[in-house]
């Protein structure tokens, strides 16, 4: 299973900043669409990832208030990303290696989405659910003549 298996199933809303906007605007339309992360974009290109984590850092360093500190301030400026032909397995790999939850999946300088390790979970189960199925119709259709041949004494 590839990262574009993910996306196909997700959809393509993306919610984006821009790196020197406000950090309270941000914040307000990650509450607003409770999302847990923004791509920062500048200039049509990727420069940052804003997630809860780097927010509750700058929260905690600023003594609990964001203050007039813009996302860039906040932003991390070197997020992991992914191509749609990623592997589901190095992914997950990737995002435990960085404790990464949000990764951007990129095609060259384009963004593409972002997957979450929720959404790399869900698919994990998903495939896993629909092997057990297959596994178990199969069970449940075994042809009768294979089980009488099972069944026989062998000379």
């Amino acid at each position: 299973m590839k990262v574009s298996d993910i996306l196909r199933v997700k959809g393509n809303t993306l919610y984006t900043a821009n790196p020197d906007e406000p950090l309270g605007s941000a914040l307000n339309l990650m509450a607003e669409k409770d999302i847990g992360s923004l791509v920062v974009m500048e200039h049509g290109d990727l420069v940052g990832m804003l997630t809860f984590r780097e927010v509750i850092q700058l929260v905690v360093k600023n003594g609990g208030s964001v203050g007039t500190t813009v996302v860039r301030t906040a932003m991390d400026d070197a997020p992991l990303t992914c191509t749609t032909e990623t592997e589901l397995d190095e992914v997950r790999r990737m995002m435990l290696e960085r404790h990464a939850r949000y990764m951007p999946v990129m095609d060259r300088k384009m963004l593409m989405g972002v997957i979450s390790f929720y959404d790399v979970a869900k698919a994990v189960v998903d495939s896993q659910n629909f092997e057990n199925q297959m596994l178990k119709a199969y069970i449940r259709d075994w042809p009768a003549e294979a089980e009488s041949e099972a069944d026989s004494p062998k000379s």
